[in-house]
């Protein structure tokens, strides 16, 4: 399918690596331009190696505002047909282990600089009178994971926030989507398999074993499968779904509305 993004900007945090380098890597594929913005310099600059003429990129930490406001004077007066709100996750503990600084912390990690940066770029996809906005969050808003507390907690606030901007904005051809991954192939699970294998006294292997028997296709995700469903939402293709939380988890959630 020619989802008609050939020379389209998008902008993508957390985009050098992971699921978020799986969703820059499918829109690169489809001729698209993309603005990345990440801490690891050097993977930046190894990925705009490979996509010298599509890829544009800002170092630095996208919780922080002085990032935010950086990354939207690069687009400038540039239409812009996307932004792509990912970043990684809190650290993996029970609600007896957390600290009260640690919820202060991923107040700022998880759902603060998410609304900032949609604040910043909104007024631009609603003068331009379109826009697709997709936030990549967790299975955890759906069912909560084990261990993960803090990301259970903040990251429902993000797709409460969502919900609402979508209604707001659905006459305006910007649409606004959550994505829910869960477990994929990424650095981001390293921290259960730890955390897993911490509790249960096994090894690391073994406990990534037993989370993927608990996932009905029998297998982590990968970051490519995860970009294509991305990059769809990101298209013009899209434009009649907004508001909606989808889950990318190989069937771990058990619920109907799953």
């Amino acid at each position: 399918m020619d989802l008609k993004l050939t020379n389209s900007l998008f902008v993508i945090t957390g985009g050098s690596s992971g699921l978020g380098r799986g969703i820059a890597s499918a829109l690169l594929q489809e001729g698209a331009k993309v603005i990345i913005v990440a801490r690891d310099t050097k993977k930046l600059i190894s990925f705009q190696k490979s996509y010298p003429e599509q890829i544009e990129y800002l170092v630095g930490d996208i919780s922080k505002d002085k990032t935010i406001e950086e990354v939207y004077k690069m687009v400038g007066n540039r239409f812009l047909s996307g932004l792509v709100v990912n970043a990684g996750g809190p650290p993996a503990k029970s609600f007896i282990e957390t600290e009260m600084d640690e919820w202060d912390e991923s107040y700022i990690n998880i759902l603060r600089w998410k609304v900032k940066i949609t604040k910043t770029f909104l007024q631009k996809f609603i003068d331009q009178n379109y826009g697709r906005i997709v936030y990549i969050e967790s299975s955890s808003v759906k069912q909560p994971v084990k261990n993960l507390v803090l990301s259970n907690s903040l990251r429902l606030a993000v797709v409460g926030f969502v919900k609402t901007l979508s209604q707001e904005v659905a006459g305006k051809q910007i649409t606004l989507n959550v994505l829910a991954p869960g477990f994929h192939e990424t650095p981001a699970a390293e921290r259960l398999f730890d955390k897993r294998s911490q509790i249960e006294g096994i090894s690391k292997s073994e406990a990534k074993k037993r989370y993927e028997n608990e996932i009905s296709v029998g297998r982590m995700g990968h970051p490519d499968d995860f970009g294509s469903l991305a990059t769809w939402l990101l298209s013009k293709n899209s434009g009649y779904i907004t508001g909606q939380t989808i889950s990318v988890d190989g069937g771990m959630i058990k619920g109907a509305m799953g």
